[in-house]
């Protein structure tokens, strides 16, 4: 049922992301080194960040398509997951902390279009804690699909979402981080609407699956 909406779900989800207060303000910091390095370079970032969504994508879809025989218990953990996820944005609860042990990977200046594909691969682990509620969730309905194409498209897309709005701040002089810090003001909204949404695709799962037959 939610096969036609999800591509769009997947694009709106990565915007909402990289609109994340913990995430958007320090963009123009990340880049600021890269494009002294070669004007290439915030491409090589991006393309980084791109392939470890995707990455993601492809090994949640292989664990999801491994459990087809448990498909029942499957949607169960799939609904749990969903409604937690809708409930973290909510609420705003960091339950991805725990990944901020990996934030010295960030530092990485190695010079380079390889260096700054390094360092994007390397920040789709550090930005877990800022975006993990948000991907979880479209990880999660990968899993259920069980198609690893189909994950990896969905990732995909939620990378070119994450990635559109970076590229403009990094090609433009005119994204400083005060300005950004007035425009991530703007996530704390959509992440509601982003829990709204999700909490109630994980309800309708509920209902679907265990009540729709009556």
């Amino acid at each position: 049922m939610f096969s036609g909406f999800f591509p769009v779900a997947a694009f709106f989800a990565g915007v909402v992301s990289v609109l994340s207060p913990c995430i958007l303000p320090v963009i123009p910091a990340v880049f600021a080194y890269s494009t002294e390095k070669g004007k290439f370079r915030p491409l090589a970032i991006v393309s980084g960040l791109s392939l470890s969504f995707t990455s993601m994508g492809i090994v949640t879809s292989i664990f999801g398509a491994t459990l087809t025989a448990y498909l029942d218990f499957l949607y169960i953990f799939a609904e749990a997951l969903l409604i937690t996820m809708g409930i973290s944005l909510l609420f705003d609860l960091n339950i991805f902390n725990f990944f901020g042990n990996f934030s010295s990977l960030a530092n990485s200046r190695k010079d380079g279009l390889f260096g700054g594909l390094l360092l994007g691969l390397s920040l789709g682990i550090v930005w877990l804690p800022c975006v993990g509620s948000v991907l979880g969730s479209i990880l999660t309905m990968v899993a259920v699909s069980g198609e690893i194409t189909y994950g990896a498209l969905m990732l995909f897309i939620y990378s070119i979402g994450f990635s559109i709005p970076m590229l403009l701040v990094a090609y433009s002089a005119r994204f400083s981080s005060t300005r950004l810090q007035k425009v991530s003001k703007y996530g704390f909204p959509l992440k509601k609407v982003a829990g709204l949404i999700i909490l109630g695709v994980g309800f309708f799962m509920v209902y679907q699956n265990h009540f729709g037959s009556f």
